[in-house]
């Protein structure tokens, strides 16, 4: 069953001509329990591989490509295409059109001397502050730099273990009639 197939029905004139027609109130958002937030149910951590879709790791995580949305729900991804992982390929064609310069300076920073403030692994940058180029000791960031920190972050994401799935959807379908 997909994602929209879930949301209640409203009736919408679409073209403001007296033609109504019944279509999925995609207005209707769920906020995530409380126990889903805090973590109460367990995840897994995985990173993202190059080109891999929310369907691919739906499909290999739960059997089922249509449950991507509960990938892109628990990690709260409310924008596929710009907080999601691209592949090479994307990555580059975007660095292109965003940037007149992908090699030039994004920003400058220091290292903060109390150190890393959380504990992300080798993509932790937490101990990072931005600055202005005339700081002492400032490092230059280039733009591709600053976008390959952003896919880093996005790369990793959480699963949620198998055995809350069914829990999952069915709190979801609870919400969505609410």
């Amino acid at each position: 069953m997909s994602y929209f197939s879930k949301f209640p029905m409203m009736v919408y004139d679409m073209k403001n001509n007296n033609n109504y027609k019944l279509l999925p109130n995609i207005l209707r958002r769920v906020k995530q329990r409380n126990a889903i937030a805090s973590g109460q149910f367990i995840f897994d951590n995985y990173d993202v591989k190059n080109g891999e879709k929310p369907e691919d790791i739906a499909y290999k995580w739960f059997g089922d490509a249509q449950l991507h949305w509960v990938i892109l729900m628990t990690n709260n991804v409310t924008d596929r295409f710009h907080q999601w992982p691209m592949s090479q390929p994307q990555f580059q064609a975007f660095l292109e059109d965003k940037y007149d310069n992908p090699d030039g300076i994004h920003h400058y920073e220091i290292t903060k001397s109390s150190g890393k403030t959380s504990s992300s692994g080798p993509n932790d940058y937490s101990h990072l502050v931005e600055v202005n180029s005339d700081t002492d000791n400032a490092s230059s960031i280039s733009n591709r730099e600053y976008e390959e920190r952003l896919q880093d972050k996005y790369r990793s994401i959480k699963l949620l273990n198998q055995r809350f799935l069914s829990d999952f959807l069915e709190e979801f379908d609870k919400l969505i009639k609410d």
